[in-house]
């Protein structure tokens, strides 16, 4: 082929072009984005609904239907399912994957936002949630004390999330598991009867006050100032000097009827890391960022953090979904050293000059993968790792069959320059043609619908480009190595090795060969029956979109009846606990995460 001579022809060329690509892929794989998981649009976007005191038929006729009705009305909506419990209800629409996300998402804020007034105004919570894939938390920090108290707790966990809220590449970071400060105003009754105060005037006068309200303007000569009164309480002072009412020199003050001190709310959830009391500290991240800088980045924050927390307080980190990152990448480097090894091995018989010819073809072709995979805006992740995995075993063939081809034709005698054109040009149609038909295999999985093909893309992106690389490395920089590395002079039966195999071949293969094609409607039916046999292992093997994640965590859920009492959920919380530590004591366990009242914070993109 033309390609093939043009390289040989114009080697200086040919080399600087592919060493450039080398540094490019070598820039690329340093400079990608690495996740675990790969980010896309998700258009679904739940509406949380809290109506307390509500039975669900009362939410569902004065809240969900209005909602629904408003729902249905929008355009590219497939779905709509509403659960429904004493005081709560859940509304998740989806829509077709080919909307845009950002401008639904405001379509449906804007719809929920102009019903709201025809609504019950008693809705604790009516809010429409945003899904993401790049929302979960990409590290869980755990402060831990049996003794120190919420002020000091709630102190350290507000410290260390501001302090990682800061850091670049983190998108958000929030705490959980312990109960909210706020401030508690104690009335007292016969003071408030004494003076005649009733209770709804110190609500009033409290609520009002804790406000901002916009106040006008005022003109000032040739200057106009736009007023706002402030009051947003900064201190309990405030709280205390917030009046009442009074008359006649008399003015009474929140202070002179309560008692106003800083409290904390009654607890909705707790959270504890192995049996002990716990607070959670959390953070994602910015999508394409490298997680790998930001876990370090997070990690050196926590690290002063920590040196600064009050005695009595241990900081903890369970959660850490570089690791399993790291795990991957680790396995990616262990199966390119393994290919590596196996070309070296597979090709000695055409010696060791081929072998690192075609051992070249390995890390330049993953180079200009890597490099197209982050032109095109794709992230290393679980997906693109496998797709990488999958393409070691596909990105020698082309190397090989054209290396073997050029040595053959230097045993019959040809010289380098003229073997290394000869032999590419020989084999470079059924190269082309071997190479298309794996790219075809896996060309339709780019063009899956819906959310499964947009979360699968990233894995045949990175075999095609891969494979496409080493076709392209096959025909130009393989012909140009072999034209100036192979040796020239071997003799027409090759060295030792070679000669070895080829008895093999000759002794087993051969044989072989002769019958089947001296009987083949024999060979066709003995083919067509394992073909069929091996159908039967369809049932045993199952079915499935995706293979396990094996990601090293296990969730478990403890749901009780309706109306259960958070105590009896702690009881049945500590049982499962316990059963849990048997298996910590062995060595099978190493944290172990629990939360009562509220789900552990989302860790995992399908896990909420």
């Amino acid at each position: 082929m033309r390609i093939a001579e043009f390289a040989v022809k114009n080697r200086q060329f040919t080399l600087v072009v592919f060493f450039a690509l080398l540094v490019m892929g070598a820039f690329s794989i340093v400079t990608i984005p690495r996740a675990e998981d790969p980010t896309f649009p998700i258009p679904i976007y739940p509406i949380a609904i809290v109506y307390p005191g509500a039975t669900p038929t009362d939410i569902e006729q004065l809240v969900v239907d209005p909602i629904e009705d408003k729902i249905r009305a929008l355009e590219g909506l497939i779905d709509v399912k509403t659960t429904i419990e004493d005081g709560l209800a859940v509304i998740q629409p989806e829509f077709d994957v080919s909307v845009d996300a950002d401008r639904k998402y405001d379509e449906m804020v804007r719809e929920i936002n102009a019903l709201r007034p025809t609504l019950p105004q008693d809705l604790a919570r009516l809010e429409v949630i945003r899904i993401n894939a790049s929302d979960v938390n990409i590290a869980q920090f755990a402060l831990v004390s049996e003794t120190a108290p919420w002020t000091e707790l709630d102190r350290a966990a507000r410290g260390l999330r501001d302090d990682l809220a800061r850091l670049p590449g983190v998108k958000e970071s929030a705490t959980w598991g312990y109960p909210r400060r706020e401030v508690r105003v104690a009335l007292d009754a016969g003071r408030l009867a004494e003076l005649r105060i009733p209770l709804a005037t110190v609500i009033q006068a409290i609520g009002g006050e804790s406000v901002n309200i916009p106040g006008g303007s005022v003109d000032a000569g040739r200057r106009r100032f736009n007023v706002k009164t402030s009051g947003s309480y900064r201190s309990l002072d405030e709280v205390r000097e917030t009046v009442i009412g009074g008359g006649a020199g008399a003015t009474v003050r929140v202070g002179d009827v309560a008692r106003v001190e800083w409290d904390y709310e009654e607890a909705a959830s707790h959270a504890r890391l192995d049996g002990k009391r716990a607070v959670w500290v959390t953070a994602n991240m910015q999508e394409r960022q490298n997680i790998m800088a930001v876990r370090d980045r997070l990690w050196a924050a926590a690290d002063a953090a920590e040196a600064a927390l009050p005695a009595g307080i241990t900081m903890e980190r369970p959660f850490d979904q570089s690791a399993n990152v790291r795990m991957r990448l680790s396995r990616l480097s262990m199966d390119f050293m393994i290919a590596i090894l196996l070309v070296l091995l597979t090709l000695l018989p055409l010696g060791f000059r081929a072998s690192w010819i075609v051992m070249v073809s390995i890390p330049l072709s993953l180079a200009i993968g890597v490099t197209l995979l982050k032109a095109v805006g794709f992230t290393i992740n679980q997906l693109s790792i496998v797709g990488f995995v999958i393409a070691l075993g596909l990105l020698v063939d082309d190397s090989i069959v054209v290396t073997e081809n050029i040595a053959r034709r230097l045993r019959e005698g040809m010289s380098r320059f003229d073997a290394a054109i000869a032999g590419s040009k020989q084999i470079g149609v059924a190269v082309i043609g071997c190479t298309a038909t794996l790219m075809l295999a896996f060309t339709p999985l780019l063009f899956l619908p819906e959310g499964a093909g947009a979360f699968i893309r990233s894995l045949p992106a990175a075999v095609l480009f891969t494979v496409a690389a080493s076709l392209v490395v096959s025909l130009t920089i393989i012909p140009v190595l072999a034209s100036r590395m192979l040796p020239e002079h071997e003799g027409p039966e090759g060295n030792w090795l070679l000669q070895k195999v080829m008895a093999g071949i000759e002794s087993f293969y051969r044989p072989l060969l002769r019958t089947s094609l001296a009987a083949p409607r024999t060979t066709l039916l003995v083919a067509t029956g394992l073909f069929l046999a091996s159908l039967l292992l369809i049932p045993r093997l199952g079915f499935s979109l995706f293979p396990p994640a094996e990601i090293p965590e296990v969730l478990v859920n403890i749901e009780l009846p309706d109306g259960a009492a958070m105590t009896e959920t702690g009881r049945v919380l500590n049982q499962v606990e316990k059963i849990v530590s048997a298996s910590k004591d062995k060595g099978d366990v190493r944290w172990l995460m629990s939360n009562l009242g509220h789900g552990n914070p989302q860790v995992f993109y399908n896990i909420r």
